[in-house]
Protein backbone atom coordinates (compact mmCIF):
# COMPACT_ATOMS: atom_id res chain seq x y z
CA UNK A 1 0.00 0.00 0.00
CA UNK A 2 1.52 3.26 -1.13
CA UNK A 3 1.71 6.73 1.14
CA UNK A 4 -1.23 8.33 -0.29
CA UNK A 5 -3.88 5.39 0.23
CA UNK A 6 -2.25 4.84 4.12
CA UNK A 7 -2.81 8.43 4.87
CA UNK A 8 -6.29 8.56 3.49
CA UNK A 9 -6.53 5.84 5.78
CA UNK A 10 -5.44 7.42 8.65
CA UNK A 11 -7.13 10.64 7.67
CA UNK A 12 -10.85 8.96 7.52
CA UNK A 13 -10.09 7.14 11.21
CA UNK A 14 -9.56 10.14 12.59
CA UNK A 15 -12.37 11.40 11.19
CA UNK A 16 -12.22 13.18 7.88
CA UNK A 17 -14.83 11.66 5.85
CA UNK A 18 -13.85 13.07 2.85
CA UNK A 19 -10.31 11.60 2.37
CA UNK A 20 -12.82 8.41 1.49
CA UNK A 21 -12.50 9.68 -2.15
CA UNK A 22 -9.27 9.23 -2.53
CA UNK A 23 -9.93 5.67 -2.32
CA UNK A 24 -13.16 5.87 -4.42
CA UNK A 25 -12.01 7.96 -6.90
CA UNK A 26 -8.49 5.12 -7.22
CA UNK A 27 -10.27 1.70 -6.86
CA UNK A 28 -14.64 2.69 -8.17
CA UNK A 29 -13.58 1.43 -11.63
CA UNK A 30 -12.25 -1.36 -11.21
CA UNK A 31 -14.83 -2.80 -8.65
CA UNK A 32 -17.57 -1.65 -10.84
CA UNK A 33 -16.14 -3.42 -13.79
CA UNK A 34 -15.66 -6.78 -11.30
CA UNK A 35 -19.17 -6.07 -9.80
CA UNK A 36 -20.40 -5.94 -13.58
CA UNK A 37 -18.81 -8.99 -14.56
CA UNK A 38 -20.14 -11.21 -12.21
CA UNK A 39 -23.74 -9.50 -11.89
CA UNK A 40 -23.84 -8.99 -16.39
CA UNK A 41 -26.09 -5.87 -15.44
CA UNK A 42 -25.12 -2.29 -15.38
CA UNK A 43 -27.67 -1.20 -12.86
CA UNK A 44 -27.02 -4.34 -10.95
CA UNK A 45 -22.88 -3.26 -11.18
CA UNK A 46 -23.46 0.03 -9.67
CA UNK A 47 -25.36 -0.71 -6.87
CA UNK A 48 -22.88 -3.84 -5.98
CA UNK A 49 -20.59 -1.46 -6.76
CA UNK A 50 -21.59 1.50 -4.22
CA UNK A 51 -22.78 -0.80 -1.79
CA UNK A 52 -18.89 -2.17 -1.42
CA UNK A 53 -17.62 1.46 -1.16
CA UNK A 54 -19.88 1.55 1.89
CA UNK A 55 -19.00 -1.61 3.40
CA UNK A 56 -15.42 -0.78 3.17
CA UNK A 57 -16.08 2.61 4.70
CA UNK A 58 -17.96 0.99 7.87
CA UNK A 59 -15.37 -1.52 8.39
CA UNK A 60 -12.46 0.29 7.73
CA UNK A 61 -11.75 0.34 11.65
CA UNK A 62 -10.96 -2.94 11.34
CA UNK A 63 -8.82 -2.86 7.88
CA UNK A 64 -5.34 -4.64 8.71
CA UNK A 65 -3.00 -1.93 7.01
CA UNK A 66 -0.38 -4.66 6.41
CA UNK A 67 -3.11 -6.21 3.62
CA UNK A 68 -3.41 -4.00 -0.16
CA UNK A 69 -6.59 -2.10 0.25
CA UNK A 70 -6.97 -2.80 -3.45
CA UNK A 71 -7.59 -6.41 -2.67
CA UNK A 72 -9.31 -6.26 0.41
CA UNK A 73 -12.05 -3.80 -1.73
CA UNK A 74 -12.27 -6.27 -4.59
CA UNK A 75 -13.27 -9.05 -2.05
CA UNK A 76 -15.64 -7.25 -0.72
CA UNK A 77 -17.37 -6.02 -4.21
CA UNK A 78 -16.75 -9.95 -4.98
CA UNK A 79 -19.45 -10.58 -2.13
CA UNK A 80 -21.49 -8.05 -2.46
CA UNK A 81 -21.81 -8.45 -5.99
CA UNK A 82 -22.41 -12.54 -5.47
CA UNK A 83 -24.73 -11.70 -2.80
CA UNK A 84 -27.05 -9.49 -5.43
CA UNK A 85 -26.97 -12.01 -7.89
CA UNK A 86 -28.33 -14.40 -5.34
CA UNK A 87 -31.35 -12.10 -4.07
CA UNK A 88 -31.75 -11.54 -7.47
CA UNK A 89 -32.71 -15.05 -8.30
CA UNK A 90 -34.46 -15.62 -4.91
CA UNK A 91 -36.69 -12.45 -6.29
CA UNK A 92 -38.84 -13.48 -8.80
CA UNK A 93 -40.34 -10.46 -9.85
CA UNK A 94 -37.09 -9.10 -10.53
CA UNK A 95 -36.92 -11.03 -13.87
CA UNK A 96 -38.89 -9.73 -16.67
CA UNK A 97 -39.53 -11.21 -19.49
CA UNK A 98 -36.45 -10.60 -22.35
CA UNK A 99 -36.85 -8.91 -25.02
CA UNK A 100 -37.37 -11.94 -27.26
CA UNK A 101 -39.53 -13.45 -25.55
CA UNK A 102 -41.99 -10.50 -25.86
CA UNK A 103 -44.84 -10.42 -28.15
CA UNK A 104 -44.04 -7.93 -31.26
CA UNK A 105 -45.57 -6.97 -33.79
CA UNK A 106 -43.51 -8.54 -35.89
CA UNK A 107 -41.20 -5.68 -36.55
CA UNK A 108 -36.94 -6.15 -35.41
CA UNK A 109 -35.90 -2.81 -33.86
CA UNK A 110 -32.19 -2.05 -34.73
CA UNK A 111 -30.18 -0.63 -32.27
CA UNK A 112 -27.48 0.87 -34.69
CA UNK A 113 -28.56 1.48 -37.96
CA UNK A 114 -25.20 0.62 -39.80
CA UNK A 115 -26.33 -3.17 -38.80
CA UNK A 116 -28.64 -5.09 -40.65
CA UNK A 117 -31.29 -6.29 -38.86
CA UNK A 118 -30.31 -10.04 -39.82
CA UNK A 119 -26.65 -9.10 -38.26
CA UNK A 120 -28.63 -7.70 -35.06
CA UNK A 121 -30.54 -10.65 -34.28
CA UNK A 122 -27.49 -12.76 -34.71
CA UNK A 123 -26.10 -10.30 -32.17
CA UNK A 124 -28.48 -10.93 -29.39
CA UNK A 125 -28.68 -14.60 -30.01
CA UNK A 126 -24.88 -14.62 -29.73
CA UNK A 127 -25.26 -12.69 -26.49
CA UNK A 128 -28.03 -14.53 -25.25
CA UNK A 129 -26.14 -18.06 -25.34
CA UNK A 130 -22.93 -16.42 -23.98
CA UNK A 131 -25.28 -15.38 -20.87
CA UNK A 132 -26.98 -18.53 -20.44
CA UNK A 133 -23.69 -19.97 -20.70
CA UNK A 134 -22.33 -17.65 -18.12
CA UNK A 135 -25.31 -17.88 -15.70
CA UNK A 136 -24.99 -21.82 -16.40
CA UNK A 137 -21.43 -21.22 -13.60
CA UNK A 138 -22.11 -21.13 -10.02
CA UNK A 139 -21.11 -18.14 -8.53
CA UNK A 140 -17.95 -19.02 -7.19
CA UNK A 141 -17.01 -20.56 -10.19
CA UNK A 142 -18.05 -17.04 -12.46
CA UNK A 143 -16.07 -15.05 -10.12
CA UNK A 144 -13.20 -17.49 -10.61
CA UNK A 145 -13.40 -16.99 -14.25
CA UNK A 146 -13.97 -13.91 -14.43
CA UNK A 147 -11.18 -12.76 -12.32
CA UNK A 148 -8.68 -15.52 -14.13
CA UNK A 149 -9.36 -14.80 -17.52
CA UNK A 150 -11.27 -11.50 -17.55
CA UNK A 151 -9.14 -9.45 -15.01
CA UNK A 152 -6.15 -11.48 -15.34
CA UNK A 153 -5.80 -11.73 -11.98
CA UNK A 154 -3.50 -14.36 -10.63
CA UNK A 155 -4.40 -17.69 -8.58
CA UNK A 156 -3.51 -16.49 -5.50
CA UNK A 157 -5.00 -12.99 -5.49
CA UNK A 158 -8.05 -15.25 -6.60
CA UNK A 159 -7.64 -17.61 -3.56
CA UNK A 160 -6.99 -14.21 -1.06
CA UNK A 161 -10.14 -12.33 -2.45
CA UNK A 162 -12.38 -15.94 -2.50
CA UNK A 163 -11.37 -16.95 0.76
CA UNK A 164 -10.08 -20.23 -0.63
CA UNK A 165 -7.06 -22.40 -0.68
CA UNK A 166 -5.25 -21.96 -4.33
CA UNK A 167 -5.97 -25.07 -5.38
CA UNK A 168 -9.74 -24.74 -4.66
CA UNK A 169 -9.39 -21.52 -6.98
CA UNK A 170 -7.81 -23.56 -9.82
CA UNK A 171 -10.64 -25.91 -9.83
CA UNK A 172 -13.10 -23.38 -9.62
CA UNK A 173 -11.83 -21.34 -12.51
CA UNK A 174 -11.31 -25.70 -14.67
CA UNK A 175 -14.55 -26.54 -13.78
CA UNK A 176 -16.17 -22.80 -15.23
CA UNK A 177 -14.07 -23.41 -18.74
CA UNK A 178 -15.10 -26.84 -18.87
CA UNK A 179 -19.10 -25.92 -18.56
CA UNK A 180 -18.69 -23.13 -20.40
CA UNK A 181 -16.63 -25.12 -23.29
CA UNK A 182 -19.50 -27.34 -23.32
CA UNK A 183 -22.12 -24.79 -23.25
CA UNK A 184 -20.53 -23.11 -26.27
CA UNK A 185 -19.57 -25.62 -28.47
CA UNK A 186 -22.83 -25.97 -30.67
CA UNK A 187 -22.00 -22.46 -31.15
CA UNK A 188 -18.30 -22.66 -32.38
CA UNK A 189 -18.72 -25.80 -34.22
CA UNK A 190 -17.06 -27.66 -31.51
CA UNK A 191 -14.36 -25.89 -31.72
CA UNK A 192 -14.46 -24.38 -28.05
Amino acid sequence: MDKEEKEAIRQILSGNRDAYRVLMDRYFVQVHRIAFRITGDQEDAEEAAQEAFLRAYNKLPGFRMDAAFSTWITRIAMNTALNLVERRKRDLAHHAPRIADAVTDGHVQVADDKASPEQALLDRETESIRKQAMDSLTPMERTAFTLRHMEETPIAEIAVALNIQPNAAKQAVFRAVGKLRRALSPVAGGLV
